[in-house]
């Protein structure tokens, strides 16, 4: 097993798996294991949909491998699936960036958000619309309806959002 501070490298990863750009699949060309067989699909899906694929007993998310298999760098913030599903690993749906423009991929409310409307929180006996760009909240506008205020925000979010998918 490699230490905690040591990354699978370029060769070692080419020298193991195959990487399907049009697909997004990896497949084993020289398992580490005796339960995968040459050619069988590398990976698994885990918590919060990404793919994870163990490599030298380290677990490394799919999306990054594929940046690293493609570019020969592992990249430089975040990667970020363009239409927002986790598990499609395909080359053209990744993109890296920052965690700020990872975030605004983001499609649905928090978990705690008493509205689950995104951008959309209750301002008395009316509803406000905010939303967060060049790392400040910016207020929209305060309407009648949630609906009308979710779509403020979402007209905002094409506007300021250039990593956003809605």
């Amino acid at each position: 097993m490699r230490s905690p501070g040591v990354w699978v490298t370029y060769e070692r990863l080419r020298e193991l798996l195959a990487y399907s750009k049009k697909t997004g699949i990896f497949t084993w060309r020289r398992p580490t294991s005796r339960k995968h067989k040459r050619r069988d699909v590398a990976g698994s899906l885990v918590g919060h949909g990404y793919i994870h694929i163990e490599i030298d007993g380290r677990s490394y998310g799919a999306h990054r491998l594929a940046w690293l298999y493609v570019h020969g760098v592992w990249p430089s913030g975040q990667i970020d699936h363009e239409n927002g599903m986790r598990a499609d690993n395909r080359f053209s749906n990744l993109r890296d960036g920052s965690r700020a423009f990872n975030q605004q991929n983001q499609r649905r409310a928090q978990s705690r958000s008493l509205l689950g409307l995104l951008g959309v929180s209750r301002s008395g006996n009316r509803f406000k619309a905010r939303i967060v760009a060049d790392g400040a909240q910016r207020h929209i506008g305060t309407f009648n309806t949630p609906d009308e205020a979710h779509q403020a925000y979402i007209r905002a979010k094409r506007v300021l959002h250039a990593g956003g998918c809605l």
